[in-house]
């Protein structure tokens, strides 16, 4: 019998191949891909091409959305990868579990707080694993802080100020997505920040208490292009003579790769990928302020804007001993429109100690290949290869995927309602 770990991927879109391409290239010895499972059956015929021709792996089985449960009882998987829309994570995650799978599902690991303590209830239920994909955990700088904070280098951390930067190209790309639509993707405090505040949680080693938030759609958008003066708008890019003189524009049909995932699959599900930043229909932030305060009573103020002329953060942590200023940009990129290992790459870095009665230095961290900062290869050699004894404990379960999106869950709640959230009103651990 093979010793080998069994895999079924549902949700064949732009991240999925981050996955299955690990799967059967670098981590064949010790994993097997299956099956997929999707909606749309055009796209998954694309993914199983390039299992074919870019990895030299045989077509797996494939699965429409309504077949899940038989694709668990033909293929008998360990566990399923869930790589779908965010607001579909919860079903497919809880599903798994309850026909006695495991799971590793990308983040966000859901979108409000009903779904979350569905999942949390379901973990409890059936003894089951749920593995949260937060690769920034292990990019050596991330895991260097990590290392600073835990070695009292500036004592007691009590205050955090954490400012992201998304770009005029990989910001606009959440507006022209499913993403634009809040249910979809609980919005960028929920989809995107749930990286940045799972790294506050695994930096300071506590867990957020209560939330207040500002937010708003200031940026992209119809109403706001009018008010720049904007007269010319469109509702999707490709083949939209408009939508070339648009620099936030993306045309399908000059990616081939987006082209086979999207375009030709829009016949079955009626998805555009390509849809205007500056068009109706947006309801999710692009400029949005945090606070929050932790369990160990420390203090976050987090900025995150999607239309900033570079794409990085700046981070500062102030302690009873000292500070440490963090300056990081990455390389810019747009989902799914070129090699994965640029998504997130790092361009340049830089981690300054100030201790309180000496002189500050800077800490040199050795730069590591691929995205998210060199993190994802380690990320994925945890998950389905050899992974090594972690003191720093990088690996997320279903408690760090909850405790991260329920910032950004308490988050919107308090720009809806302009009231303070306390994290223990949501869920139920």
């Amino acid at each position: 019998m093979s010793s080998k770990k069994r895999y079924v991927l549902v949700g064949a879109g732009g991240r999925a191949e981050f996955f299955y391409g690990a799967l059967t290239e670098k981590f064949r010895e010790t994993s097997e891909l299956l099956a997929f499972c999707d909606i749309n059956h055009t796209r998954m015929a694309y993914a199983n091409q390039l299992l074919k021709d870019k990895y030299d792996h045989p077509e797996v089985n494939t699965y429409g959305a309504d077949q899940f449960d038989q694709m668990i009882e033909t293929e008998k998987p360990d566990s399923v990868i869930v790589t779908s829309v965010d607001r579909t994570h919860h079903k497919y995650i809880i599903r798994a579990m309850e026909l006695g799978c495991d799971v590793v599902t990308e983040k966000p690991m859901t979108v409000d707080e009903e779904k979350c303590q569905e999942i949390l209830d379901t973990v409890q239920r059936t003894g089951r694993n749920v593995r949260v994909t937060f690769n920034y955990r292990y990019a050596p700088h991330h895991t260097k802080l990590r290392e600073l904070i835990m070695d009292g280098v500036i004592g007691e951390v009590k205050s955090v100020h954490f400012e992201w930067l998304l770009n005029t190209q990989h910001g606009a790309d959440y507006f022209r997505r499913w993403h634009r639509d809040k249910r979809n993707s609980g919005g960028l405090l929920v989809h995107k920040s749930t990286h940045h505040f799972d790294l506050v949680n695994f930096w300071i080693g506590s867990q957020p208490e209560t939330v207040f938030a500002f937010g708003d759609l200031m940026f992209y958008g119809k109403e706001n292009a009018e008010e720049r003066g904007v007269t010319a708008f469109y509702e999707r890019a490709t083949g939209n003579p408009i939508a070339k003189e648009d620099p936030f524009a993306l045309m399908l049909d000059s990616n081939e790769h987006l082209k086979s995932m999207y375009l030709d699959a829009e016949h079955e599900d009626g998805y555009r990928r390509d849809q205007s930043v500056f068009g109706d229909g947006i309801n999710i932030e692009d400029t949005m302020g945090v606070l929050v305060r932790y369990k160990n009573k420390a203090i976050l103020t987090y900025s995150l804007v999607a239309y900033q002329p570079w794409e990085g953060y700046r981070i500062a942590f102030n302690g009873t001993k000292g500070r440490i200023e963090v300056n990081v940009t990455e390389q810019s990129y747009v989902n799914s429109g070129g090699d994965k290992a640029l998504e997130g790459a790092l361009k340049g870095k830089s981690i300054n100690v100030f201790p309180m009665f000496a002189a500050p230095y800077e800490v040199h961290v050795e730069d590591a290949e691929g995205g998210h900062g060199g993190g994802d290869p380690v990320l994925l050699n945890d998950i389905f290869g050899t992974p090594k004894p972690d003191k720093f404990n990088r690996a997320a379960n279903h408690i760090d995927g909850a405790r991260s999106i329920l910032t950004g869950i308490a988050a919107n709640k308090a720009i809806r309602t302009g009231l303070p959230v306390s994290i223990d009103s949501l869920v139920k651990f």
